[in-house]
């Protein structure tokens, strides 16, 4: 399966699981491990675990099996790598730590529109 396709393929499972912020990034003129990486976030480990065991098994049934998958046990970060597209998916509050989708801001990503109502200004977090 192209990159390309594949990293659409992968975006729309996560939709469909409630994955929340979900960026897809063309990393294939900046490192040559991959093609796309696709970063997202999820609002319990559980959900993390989830996400990551349903893009496993639906892209197995079309006989596309992941090279590694690492950090399925803590839940916190998993990465999911399918070669030519690395799938970060992140428990919220380890996302905002790490914040690695700003280590490839000189690339346009394209990112889901946010519900206004979930975002909080800072000032009302104490």
């Amino acid at each position: 399966m192209e990159s390309k396709v594949l990293a659409e393929e992968i975006e729309n499972l996560l939709k469909s699981k409630k994955a929340e912020d979900i960026i897809v990034i063309d990393i294939s003129k900046k490192v040559d491990y991959a093609d796309f990486m696709i970063i997202c976030s999820a609002h319990s480990t559980r959900h993390t675990q989830g996400l990551a065991d349903y893009i496993i098994f639906e892209l197995e049934r079309l006989g596309i099996k992941p090279l590694g998958v690492e950090g399925y046990e803590l839940g916190q970060w998993i990465v999911v790598d399918f070669n030519t597209v690395v799938v970060h998916i992140f428990y919220e509050p380890i996302r905002k730590v790490y914040a690695l989708e700003e280590l490839w801001m000189d690339y346009t990503p394209k990112r889901e529109p946010q519900d206004e109502a979930k975002e909080l200004p800072s000032e009302q977090y104490g």
